[in-house]
């Protein structure tokens, strides 16, 4: 027995080489904007670069002092928590629907649904932009939350998960005098958990990192969100990087400790997902 571990573990030892190796490159950037963070700006710019910071605590006051740090970032909350809550309840009505259900035309609207995965979001931004200034929500958080509250990428994921769940389940609602709605609510919404905590997490750090249409939509520092508010941290002609990666990592740092306590729902949901 021993013998046959110790093979396993020969065995083993290149693929956990080069997922070390894999974890040491995406970590690196990361401990690279922690430690820059923490240096002046003549030992960000110098060559060779400084490895060890003279731990300029005070990066992290200055971009308090020259951002409306705590408004946007109440923004982003609330962005964030609009778009997730939204694409959970959409998502699932539209993917249970789907993955369920029976009407004429079910399988053209998905194929169709799906076909918008391959158009770039880019198309989007000028007919977003106009319907968002003709319902006057320029400036607003209405106009940041509403392009986000539907996904295809979403109903696809949650179609896939309601798939793999039992047909009996649903079968014993029926008889037990369930309407659909009723099915979906009590009986199958629940058992979807781990669907849905995968697409709420996902959403999460999609919504949360979105840098593109908060440009777009806002023009106001007040209204942005932290994505779209510490790009004034970089400048036309120079660029304090200690204090912009101290910008970063305070943006970055409740999404971090977000996916930390929620990796092994994410991990499970994802699993569950791709199982039918």
């Amino acid at each position: 027995m021993r013998n046959g571990s110790a093979l396993r573990g020969g065995r083993l030892w290149p693929v956990h080489l080069v997922l070390a190796i894999g974890a040491a490159a995406m970590v690196m950037p990361f401990f690279w904007q922690v430690l820059t963070s923490l240096k002046t700006f003549t030992e960000a710019t110098r060559t060779p670069p400084v490895w060890i910071p003279s731990f300029e605590w005070g990066n992290f006051a200055k971009v308090l002092d020259e951002t409306p740090f705590l408004q946007q970032l109440g923004n982003t909350v609330v962005m964030t928590t609009g778009r997730t809550l939204a694409q959970l309840l959409f998502c699932s009505l539209a993917a249970y629907a789907f993955a369920r259900l029976r009407f004429p035309g079910r399988d053209v609207i998905f194929v169709a649904l799906l076909s918008v995965l391959m158009v770039p979001g880019q198309l989007f931004l000028i007919p977003q932009y106009q319907i968002i200034q003709s319902l006057g929500w320029l400036n607003t958080l209405p106009g940041l939350i509403a392009p986000g509250m539907f996904s295809a990428f979403g109903t696809f994921m949650m179609r896939q998960f309601f798939m793999t769940l039992p047909a009996e389940v649903e079968e014993a609602a029926r008889l037990d005098g369930a309407n659909p709605l009723r099915i979906f609510w009590s009986v199958m919404l629940p058992l979807a958990r781990p669907g849905l905590l995968a697409l709420g997490v996902l959403t999460v750090l999609w919504s949360w990192n979105d840098l593109m249409w908060p440009l777009i939509v806002n023009t106001d520092p007040e209204s942005m969100p932290l994505s779209a508010g510490l790009s004034a941290l970089q400048g036309e002609h120079m660029t304090d990087y200690p204090v912009l990666m101290a910008g970063s990592l305070m943006a970055s740092a409740p999404i971090i400790v977000l996916f930390i306590i929620m990796q092994k729902q994410l991990i499970q949901g994802i699993a569950f997902t791709g199982s039918k």
